[in-house]
């Protein structure tokens, strides 16, 4: 059994060094989760999302759905 490790990534729209998080996308298909977890903090507590709804969320964030930030 093999256990893959989590890459993780940013928007490049974080530079600025506000509150952002990191996501690693490349567990999303082999294991239906997408970590998440605050990118200032990489020992934080970090958060699984089923592919399905991180992708439902991100579409809402597209089309506005929860306002301006």
């Amino acid at each position: 059994m093999t256990t893959e490790s989590p890459r993780w990534f940013k928007s490049s729209y974080s530079s600025n060094g506000g509150n952002c998080i990191e996501v690693a996308a490349n567990l999303a298909v082999a294991h239906n989760v997408v970590p998440v977890r605050d990118s200032k903090v990489p020992s934080s507590p970090v958060l699984g999302f089923t592919a399905g709804s991180f992708t439902s969320f991100v579409a809402g964030v597209k089309a506005g759905e929860f306002g301006a930030v």
